[in-house]
């Protein structure tokens, strides 16, 4: 019997951490506080505010690091949501942190 085509290809495993990040939108210089729960090079799950509005395309900016990563919303669950990264960039220079 052969697998479903999902299940050949390896998942990328995550590393839990738990990190500040700060996600950042140029249009109006905003600042949503978030934390990274666990991330991997093309990715990463965030807790925000559940009444907190993340932008379909943002700068997620983990100070820790010192990286922008620039991310893309995939899902979101209540207070929860999934990002794939795209590159990476300097922090902007009006963001205070």
């Amino acid at each position: 019997m052969a697998l479903p085509a999902e299940s050949n290809s390896p998942r990328e495993h995550r590393r839990r951490v738990l990190k500040g990040a700060a996600i950042l939108s140029g249009i109006t210089n905003s600042v949503v506080q978030c934390t990274i729960r666990n991330m991997h090079a093309h990715g990463a799950e965030l807790v925000v505010a559940a009444e907190a509005r993340v932008p379909a395309e943002f700068l997620l900016y983990v100070p820790a690091d010192a990286i922008g990563y620039r991310s893309t919303l995939k899902w979101r669950k209540l207070d929860r949501c999934g990002v794939s990264f795209s590159g990476t960039e300097p922090k902007p220079h009006w963001h205070y942190g």
